[in-house]
């Protein structure tokens, strides 16, 4: 339960210790004697004095516990980034999402952050452990220009990698970019 109540901390309240089982009514009135006193607004936690202490553990366990790893010192993937996989998986979504789509940039704009949020869950389906991996959608008005798209990245050749798929209709083009880091 919690409670905001006043507190103030007298200087034998330091040396108070917690209660033994038969004291436990003397304590509850000691501390609300003291809250009574308080001039400070704090908020606290009333602890139970009966066998729910270990339900109490539990939940404070899983709303204020962090999960904490040990090193596993691993310098390289169980699993290598298999781009070939990945370029396939990503074409079929372009294909299977953008088969009746005129360009409209302001539809465009919505349509490449959904695309971007299925092409991401579809790549961590393949289980590429400790990988990042950054989406990048581009829809391209074809209207008789050039375009370069460039990217630029500091990265381990040996197990970072990208892939490019490309959906192209009438009106536009779609390029999906998936680029897979592995993090030590």
């Amino acid at each position: 339960k919690l409670k905001k109540k006043r507190f103030f901390l007298s200087p034998t309240a330091q040396a108070d210790k917690p209660p033994q089982r038969g004291a436990e009514r003397e304590y509850a009135q000691i501390l609300r004697e003291r809250l009574r006193e308080s001039f400070h607004d704090v908020q606290y936690v009333e602890p139970p004095f009966d066998d729910s202490i270990a339900d109490l553990g539990k939940e404070w366990k899983s709303a204020l516990a962090k999960l904490k790893f040990a090193n596993s010192y691993r310098m390289e993937p169980l699993k290598k980034f298999q781009a070939h996989s990945v370029e396939a998986k990503v074409q079929q979504i372009l294909k299977e999402s953008l088969k009746d789509v005129k360009y409209d940039d302001k539809v465009f704009s919505h349509l490449s952050l959904e695309l971007a949020d299925r092409i991401l869950s579809a790549v961590k389906e393949f289980g590429y452990h400790r990988y990042k991996f950054i989406i990048k959608v581009l829809f391209i008005q074809k209207t008789g220009q050039a375009i370069n798209v460039a990217s630029r990245w500091i990265w381990d050749v040996a197990w970072d990698s990208w892939v490019a798929a490309k959906h192209e209709t009438e009106t536009y083009v779609a390029l999906a970019l998936v680029f897979a880091l592995y993090c030590e």
